[in-house]
């Protein structure tokens, strides 16, 4: 019996019991959950429904609880209930309910612990937006990791999530690398606010190949030349180390497409007609300070040329009338002062801040080796990069690494920790434990052995502590999915894996009497009905490790 399937239980005994005392239903909530206590010893789950409404309904918590135990001992699956403190309800499951999860596990296999929480939400995710200027950094290296774990969760909670990477091919920043790339051609070094690394003469170098004649144009027609293809072929570099650290983008947006569409002139004008635009000294500005930003924002300057943020304004109407109901914006930590001038126009525009619009701040993560951080990288010059990072610690570590925590918490990447055989290293520890699943799976092929069809299976047998233990931790992969995509925290996801791994083991690890406890019989031993219950429930393990680590992006490796 799953959590959310003992939640409904629990109220329809409540329902039975209003109906039965005369009290009004009404006042009984619409859906409610079910908690594991802390101490183990209190009962598999526990419900506060009657502390929730005895007080609405007239009734003392422990009458109504009393009321409820009445109920709830006579439905099938129900073991015992006992109150406690003030009208807590503590349940306990047969083992035969507790089993059935295996079986429901195994059942729906990748779909396990997807819902349609989010069903009604089309969501346009917006993560990494590095302008084409060098390779991907460390800082968004994280919010590549993040935001498509992300992406992943919000659509197993059943919303519509679009992808999506915004760039810049124009600009200050732009200036500046195609001013690096034509001195890097002519063997001069980079200008005082330009790019240096490696990178640069390689790219330079490329353009030089494939457009021979390009440094015998004038100065200035030379840098547009190099503005052009040198941006092209970093955006193409990009997009490729993305692509090998398995993300991809549904769309990938240009800001000039933006200005060549008309767009930063239709924001304007939307703007004007809800009443949220002045001029002043030539210049037309936008009043955030109505919507509690320390400042008012500038438009268009007076020389007419439109600013960044005009770009900003643009950009998030765009997504709107794509149809999108929430935009997600995940931004570096240098980016705090973006929140409040990008709130406010979206109450210009005349949304709801806290409904359509949704900034989040990633903190800065460092990459050490023997407690120092690690050398900047050559190629490119000033930052560790996303193949840096890779070539360290490899693609799966990495991913887990940067998602395994909080991205509103800085965070130091230790090489010598993430790329060792040890359990200390969470990566190894979760994937290791979904191998030794694999291979008690393949041990039962090879001996003949099989969990055989569903009718097969025995719940009730799966009775011993570390099994029921292994059995409600597996329940809880649901709502871990739901409460992570609702909360934006991937990390919920791995240090849930952490817990179902740590639960394995001491189910793999169980003795009685100093036997062990085995999922497979041991040399001539019969291959027997409970051998045949427990290998269900290694597979339902199974499951749920490679699917927790499918939402991460990480491989759940068969073999180690």
């Amino acid at each position: 019996m799953t959590p959310a399937a003992l939640s409904e239980v629990v109220l329809a005994a409540a329902r039975a019991v209003f109906a039965a005392k005369g009290l009004d239903p009404s006042l009984l909530p619409a859906s409610i959950s079910v908690e594991r206590p802390r101490n183990p010893e209190h009962g598999d789950y526990a419900s506060t429904i009657a502390m929730q409404v005895a007080k609405k309904a007239g009734v003392p918590p422990r009458e109504l609880a009393q009321a409820l135990v009445d109920q709830l001992q006579a439905q099938p699956g129900i073991k015992a209930v006992e109150i406690a403190g003030p009208g807590f309800l503590n349940i306990r499951l047969d083992a035969a309910a507790a089993g059935e999860l295996a079986r429901l596990i195994v059942a729906q296999g990748e779909s396990y612990g997807t819902s349609d929480k989010l069903a009604k939400q089309k969501i346009n995710l917006e993560f990494v937006s590095a302008n084409p200027t060098g390779p991907v950094h460390i800082g968004g290296v994280r919010w590549a990791a993040v935001g498509d774990a992300l992406a992943r969760l919000l659509r197993a909670a059943g919303a519509e999530v679009g992808t999506e990477y915004y760039f810049n091919d124009a600009g200050s920043q732009i200036d500046r690398f195609a001013n690096s790339l034509l001195a890097a051609a002519k063997g001069e070094p980079a200008p005082e606010d330009g790019y240096g690394g490696a990178y640069i003469s390689e790219i330079a170098q490329t353009v030089i190949e494939e457009h021979q004649d390009i440094l015998k144009l004038n100065e200035a027609e030379a840098r547009e030349e190099f503005r052009r293809y040198g941006v092209d072929l970093m955006f193409a570099e990009i997009k490729k180390s993305l692509t090998d650290f398995g993300v991809h983008f549904d769309t990938y947006f240009n800001e000039k497409d933006l200005h060549d569409r008309g767009a930063l002139q239709h924001a304007l004008d939307r703007l004007t007609a809800q009443g949220h635009t002045f001029e002043r000294d030539g210049a037309v500005w936008l009043r955030t300070t109505d919507f509690g930003d320390d400042k008012d924002r500038v438009l268009r300057k007076s020389d007419g040329d439109w600013t960044y943020f005009a770009a900003d304004c643009a950009y998030y109407l765009d997504k709107r009338e794509r149809g999108f109901d929430r935009v997600v914006i995940m931004l570096g930590a240098d980016h705090h002062g973006y929140i409040g001038r990008m709130k406010a126009m979206s109450a210009c525009f005349g949304d709801d801040p806290r409904v359509n619009l949704e900034i989040l701040i990633g903190q800065l993560v460092n990459l050490v080796r023997d407690g120092a951080p690690v050398r900047m990288s050559k190629r490119a010059g000033t930052v560790v990069t996303l193949e840096d990072l890779v070539d360290a610690i490899g693609v799966d570590a990495a991913r887990y690494a940067l998602a395994r925590y909080s991205s509103d918490s800085p965070i130091d990447i230790d090489v010598d920790l993430w790329t060792s055989a040890r359990n200390e290293n969470p990566v190894y520890y979760v994937q290791y434990a979904h191998s030794r699943t694999a291979s008690i799976g393949r041990n039962a092929a090879e001996a003949g052995h099989s969990r055989g069809d569903s009718a097969d299976f025995r719940p009730e047998l799966l009775g011993l502590d570390k099994e029921l233990e292994l059995l409600k931790t597996l329940a809880e992969y649901p709502a871990i999915i739901a409460s992570a995509a609702e909360l934006r925290e991937p990390h919920r996801i791995a240090r849930y894996l952490e817990e179902v791994t740590a639960a394995y083991h001491r189910f793999y690890d169980t003795k009685i009497d100093g036997v062990r406890q085995r999922v497979l019989p041991h040399g001539d031993e019969e291959f027997t009905e409970l051998h045949r219950a427990r290998l269900w429930l290694n597979d339902a393990t199974r499951t749920v490790i490679a699917n927790g680590l499918s939402l991460l992006g990480v491989s759940a490796p068969e073999r180690m």
